[in-house]
């Protein structure tokens, strides 16, 4: 049970960092607040100074008020231009993002902490120059001028180069394919590690109705619960739900799993007994989240989707790239090969009693296996070197299987694969090549179902 919670708590901590952390003013926003208060420390100090209680170093900046002021006015001057060619650089750069990777993947890069830190640390720097300059002005013992202040800004100037160089060498690399498909299968492993674990409950017996029973009986006389709004599904609080179903004694069945869109007003979720129903749909609202776009914390999928987006226009005969697909393809199938051997998701949920209180509609093994060999079998129409990638990613995915149905699956997209081949690929040769590794995965599939595995 503590188990379960961890991972509950988990998996709602990574949805919560990820909606965090897809845009482009929370970490601008942190380190202007780190500006000012920065700001404020140095201007107590230099008004010790000023007050002839605290001697500064002497590697301070001395000079007069006027030359302090044109010292800032040229640094905020240069820093704020300096913030509207990182911003044309970074547009430019979701643009190419956009065209050549496909516009889901500019979450991809509005997400990325480099350039979030990037931007921020001009804004920062342009913050606490404007500061600096306004503090500059009379006083009791003549024009007041923060020495060490301005000191500190010039060093976060030199700061700032070293920041704007970075960002170039950055943006150049992080635009590469190899990277960006790298990045992607990157969170697509860390969805499977937190998706993936050991079943739901272990808290002793299990009680109450199994769930055949349970489904027949939400079937038969389920109550529905409206989708309160429109959008696609992120994230569910399981142990949320669990918490209303014990209290009301109830059974609740989700329709829908991450990743699904949502009507307002169409069926989100059935409940039994069917009187529960309203109380559900008034308290639903703590339990899930809806949003104009899906995310990775509980929609492995997402990341399978966005790796078979690049593969397939990578295909298209506008781009015709397709080492591109070879490579999301390869990613794939690392992907595929730990779903295999550790993905085990669990479509019920317990309460402290053993009884099932919340059935789910995990993504399966099969469907994820379809989603990412599918749709790029469909576009590889006459290209043998992509179908024979594809069936070397089946046989590496075959010999981390577990069971028998497993395999089937493998050995049915084998099968299409086979017959795309013989259909679409004019050259007997290549044809011959296809069929040889088609040939290797029946046997792995023969090999493993005699060893029993």
């Amino acid at each position: 049970m503590v188990r379960t919670v961890i991972r509950g708590v988990h998996l709602e901590s990574q949805w919560r960092r990820e909606a965090l952390r897809t845009n482009l003013w929370l970490v601008p926003s942190l380190e202007v607040v780190l500006a000012v208060v920065l700001f404020l420390g140095t201007l107590s100090l230099d008004r010790a100074a000023y007050r002839g209680t605290l001697a500064l170093p002497s590697w301070v900046i001395s000079g007069s008020a006027d030359a302090a002021r044109q010292i800032l006015a040229a640094i905020a001057a240069a820093l704020i231009t300096v913030v509207g060619v990182v911003f044309s650089i970074m547009i430019v750069t979701l643009t190419l993002a956009s065209t050549q990777f496909g516009p889901r993947m500019l979450r991809t890069f509005i997400r990325d902490r480099s350039t979030q830190l990037t931007l921020g640390t001009f804004v920062a720097t342009f913050v606490y120059a404007i500061l600096s300059l306004v503090a500059i002005g009379p006083g009791s013992h003549g024009d007041f001028v923060p020495h060490l202040s301005i000191t500190v800004c010039l060093a976060l100037v030199l700061a700032d180069l070293a920041v704007l160089i970075y960002f170039i060498h950055h943006i150049a690399t992080s635009i590469q394919l190899p990277r960006v498909i790298a990045g992607i299968a990157a969170e697509l492993s860390e969805a499977i590690e937190a998706g993936a674990g050991e079943p739901e409950w272990s808290g002793g017996v299990e009680q109450g109705p199994t769930t055949d029973e349970l489904h027949a009986r939400l079937d038969a006389s389920g109550g529905m619960v409206p989708a309160p709004s429109s959008g696609y599904l992120q994230f569910v609080r399981h142990r949320t739900l669990v918490r209303i179903a014990t209290e009301l004694d109830a059974v609740i069945r989700l329709d829908h799993r991450p990743g699904h869109f949502l009507v307002r007003g169409h069926q989100l979720a059935t409940v039994w007994p069917a009187e529960a129903a309203p109380e559900v749909a008034r308290s639903f609202a703590r339990a899930h989240i809806t949003g104009s776009s899906r995310t990775l914390a509980q929609d492995i999928s997402f990341a399978v989707d966005q790796l078979v987006e690049i593969a397939i226009r990578a295909l298209s005969s506008a781009v015709n790239d397709t080492f591109t697909a070879l490579a999301c393809i390869d990613w794939l199938g690392e992907s595929l090969c730990r779903i295999a051997a550790h993905w085990q998701p669990n479509p019920v949920h317990r309460d402290a009693e053993g009884r099932i209180r919340v059935i789910t509609v995990p993504v399966s093994y099969d469907r994820l296996v379809q989603r990412a060999f599918e749709k790029i079998r469909q576009s590889a129409h006459g290209m043998p070197a992509v179908l024979i990638r594809q069936l070397d990613a089946l046989a590496e995915i075959m010999a981390e299987t577990t069971g028998p149905e497993q395999r089937r699956v493998l050995v049915a997209q084998a099968e299409m694969i086979e017959r795309v081949s013989t259909g679409t690929v004019p050259e007997a040769a290549d044809r011959e090549d296809v069929h040889r590794r088609y040939l290797t995965v029946l046997a792995l599939h023969q090999r493993l179902d005699g060893a029993g595995r």
